[in-house]
């Protein structure tokens, strides 16, 4: 792992930045290159994946239908979107999109969190409540009481689900 350390800080403009960028062979999907940046003063995070080769746009579609689903293996760039249409939810890419390699449990625990956030914050007493039957709903896939539907959309073909139950389909770009 390369890392350079003391650069300025892009949001309190300290010299309190450290870049680090990484490689990782992947099986079933090649070689990555994992970039963050991190400031020890103010917390500000942003990382990225990216496939050493050129990939053509992608859709992988994977559900979770039980426990043993939860380990596998998910690749997102900051370039995708992440579905979850049962539930309504979406994580599209944008100025503070990240990309990150994780499990579905992982994916799952990043929904968690801003539904924690969002029921713990909501001034209005219904979205309280739809934050809670979310959370609800969450627990029990994790539970393999429910089955889930996770898509990622890709236009630079940089994500990936790692399961030989993941749909994989080209994406057409607008």
């Amino acid at each position: 792992m390369e890392e350079i350390k003391n650069e300025e800080c892009p949001m309190c403009n300290t010299k309190n930045l450290v870049l680090r960028e990484d490689t990782n062979d992947i099986p079933h999907f090649g070689k990555v290159f994992i970039f963050s940046m991190t400031c020890s003063k103010c917390n500000y995070h942003m990382s990225d994946v990216e496939c050493e080769g050129i990939n053509d746009p992608s859709r992988y579609t994977f559900t979770i239908e039980n426990e043993k689903d939860l380990n596998v293996k998910v690749i997102k760039s900051g370039t995708a979107t992440v579905k979850i249409p049962q539930l309504r939810m979406d994580s599209r890419p944008g100025p503070a999109s990240i990309g990150f390699i994780s499990n579905m449990e992982g994916l799952l625990k990043k929904f968690e969190d801003i539904l924690i956030s969002e029921r713990d914050s909501a001034e209005d007493n219904e979205a309280r409540t739809a934050a809670k039957n979310l959370l609800k709903k969450i627990w029990k896939v994790k539970c393999g009481d429910i089955p889930l539907k996770i898509v990622i959309e890709d236009p630079n073909g940089n994500s990936a689900i790692l399961s030989d139950k993941a749909i994989v389909e080209k994406m057409k770009v607008k």
